[in-house]
């Protein structure tokens, strides 16, 4: 007696991967529709897992490059462009082996994938860390210096030390670890993707408390960024304590 379709659906749901193969031959010859449509959805499923296999390999290729570092960092940062609220910079240190399915920069990622990576991410690290620069920091030594500043605190928390830093673009001053700056780096490497996940995550988590403590801005859906609706509301009330005064003036 044949098995049923949804029997030889469940039969591939709980084969291991590398012994699909097999039951592809088993079943190519089952000229039910149903049997012949979860075939082909069993292949589909396979090229793309193969696809995304090869672009995280494509994606660690900067931290192949330094087999000799043993903590290689990846940084990034969240948050110079909006008018109020912190700049966020994010550190962190993956296992070399670790490959992280659908790990991106943040940017790309829906809010439900990024706190999903997010979980993954500070589970999995061999170390992270976050680092912060106030607006009232921004308005006093500027949103690049601020972001400097924010970085340099991520990197000198994390246990252990990092001996490689892979940067989104820029060169950090008055870090004597040996850095490579990457143009798009969050869209290239994935300790920079991991790093801008947690630095994004963390900001928007953020913004959302400041929300509740002001709610007249709307920080929650716009997370400090100049929305139109953000704009009225900072003609209409006037700046919060978390306004960078130094990006606000041609609103109040």
């Amino acid at each position: 007696m044949k098995k049923s379709v949804s029997d030889i659906k469940e039969e591939f749901k709980q084969a291991p991967r590398d012994s699909w193969e097999s039951l592809f031959s088993l079943y190519a010859s089952d000229e039910r529709k149903g049997v012949q449509t979860v075939l082909a959805a069993c292949r589909r499923q396979l090229e793309k897992e193969r696809e995304e296999w090869e672009r995280l390999e494509k994606l660690c290729s900067y931290e192949a490059m330094h087999p000799e570092a043993a903590y290689i960092c990846g940084i990034d940062e969240v948050g110079r462009g909006p008018l109020a609220g912190p700049v966020v910079a994010g550190a962190v240190i993956l296992p070399k082996d670790l490959r992280i399915p659908g790990i991106n920069d943040s940017k790309k990622l829906s809010e439900k994938k990024r706190e999903e990576l997010y979980q993954v991410i500070t589970e999995k690290a061999v170390a992270w860390a976050v680092g912060y620069a106030s607006p009232e920091r921004i308005d006093e030594i500027n949103i690049l210096q601020a972001t400097y500043e924010a970085m340099r605190e991520a990197i000198g928390k994390l246990v252990p030390a990092p001996d490689l830093l892979l940067n989104d673009a820029v060169t950090i001053p008055g870090v004597y670890i040996p850095q490579v700056p990457i143009i798009k780096g969050d869209a290239k490497s994935q300790s920079i993707a991991a790093a801008s996940i947690i630095a994004k995550v963390t900001r928007d988590r953020l913004m959302v408390e400041y929300d509740a403590l002001l709610p007249e801005y709307g920080f929650a859906s716009n997370k400090g960024y100049g929305s139109a609706a953000h704009i009225e509301a900072l003609k209409r009330v006037g700046p919060s304590p978390i306004h960078r005064v130094s990006f606000i003036g041609h609103f109040v």
